[in-house]
């Protein structure tokens, strides 16, 4: 039975690349043409995996342009995520405390290796002035709509935005491509974009205006990933505030495993949210992920290679994102680090034939 699923993974992956090789963005780069054809054709082989913020910092230091991974396992994540939080409100920092001119040149290292950026936006409140995590008031969407009071600040919000995704560029001067995953975790209620606190059709209208916004300011160098907090149960439920097919390219969703004995629901919840959006995307021709996921401060030994490998193995999606290490909170990492408990799994994890770090990529996009 394995080996007919991997079998249908490859498969899967080969029709990908013929039927999904068109980004949702009718002008994209071909840059951007090749980064979709890379994540498609990389089904096939395994998964790649995906470490938040690796190269600026990690558990116990700051800005040495290493890697906890690179330090466990000789290798550096195939996938590397950051976050633009701050850079809407003209800030030279993250809200993660990392300067957007080192991230700039980080991306540029990973595009250079062939590696993956993604990017996600934990975009601050406009109406109230707090961070993303602001929701005190239920008509923050609307108010940043055309005709809501604070539409003119959202548009120089997002023209911010593009700013920073126009100015990443290769040594050629092209565009590099990212995988951009906005609005993230709406099917919750802690981001003020959530699920309880602006209805479908004001969510649908928030994505539909921000690639808007972005693509007339010229940003054609973006794939743009979808993607629920926690596994969905249904179809509909998942579909219900999706934005539609001319405007994403990856379907996925966020799955955290909750403390060290919350192993079994973390496989369950894993399972039913792929049963959902594996036909989806299939049907859709998008290519599936798993966005988000960890096991904070990674308090079981073997939870790489027992509890996660399993979940995702059989699935084909082209990619798994560890959250990340941060250099300030020792108890808020995801991937280990030398000499934690965990070490010795996360190499035995690396050495999966299908699990796909940086060295596993062949293809370098260019």
């Amino acid at each position: 039975m394995k080996k007919i699923i991997l079998i249908l993974a490859i498969i899967w992956g080969a029709t990908l690349l013929t039927e999904a090789q068109k980004p949702a963005d009718n002008k994209a780069t071909k840059e951007t043409f090749t980064l979709l054809k890379e994540l498609s054709s990389n089904i096939g082989k395994g998964i790649m995996i995906g470490h938040q913020d690796d190269l600026v910092y990690g558990h116990s230091w700051n800005v040495e342009g290493i890697s906890d991974v690179k330090k466990t396992v000789g290798d550096f994540p195939a996938l590397f995520g950051w976050e633009l939080a701050d850079v809407e409100l003209g800030h030279p920092l993250s809200i993660d405390g990392v300067d957007f001119s080192i991230m700039k040149s980080k991306i540029q290292w990973v595009n250079a290796q062939g590696g993956v950026n993604e990017i996600s936006w934990h975009c601050n409140n406009p109406l109230t002035g707090a961070n993303a995590w602001d929701v005190t008031s239920k008509v923050v969407v609307k108010s940043v709509l055309p005709g809501g009071e604070k539409n003119e600040l959202f548009v120089k919000m997002l023209n911010k935005l593009a700013d920073f995704f126009l100015s990443i560029k290769d040594e050629k001067g092209n565009l590099i491509p990212v995988v951009f995953r906005p609005w993230h975790e709406h099917t919750g209620s802690w981001f003020w974009w959530g699920q309880n606190l602006c209805s479908s059709d004001e969510y649908i209208a928030l994505w539909k205006y921000t690639v808007s916004q972005l693509q007339g300011h010229g940003v054609h160098n973006l794939l743009y990933a979808y993607s629920s907090a926690g596994g969905p149960k249904d179809a509909n439920g998942y579909l219900e505030r999706y934005p539609g097919d001319n405007i994403v390219d990856l379907l996925g969703f966020d799955e955290y495993q909750n403390g060290v004995n919350g192993k079994a629901s973390f496989i369950k919840s894993v399972a039913q949210g792929m049963n959902v959006i594996i036909p989806l995307a299939k049907e859709h021709h998008k290519i599936a992920i798993l966005a988000e996921t960890g096991l904070e401060t990674l308090p079981d030994p073997k939870w790489f290679t027992e509890t996660l490998w399993p979940a995702i193995k059989d699935y084909p999606i082209a990619y798994v994102l560890f959250w990340r290490n941060a250099h300030d909170k020792p108890n808020h990492f995801y991937v280990p680090y030398p000499g934690q408990t965990s070490e010795g799994n996360f190499k035995e994890f690396e050495k999966i034939d299908r699990t796909l770090f940086l060295h596993d990529l062949q293809h370098s996009i260019k």
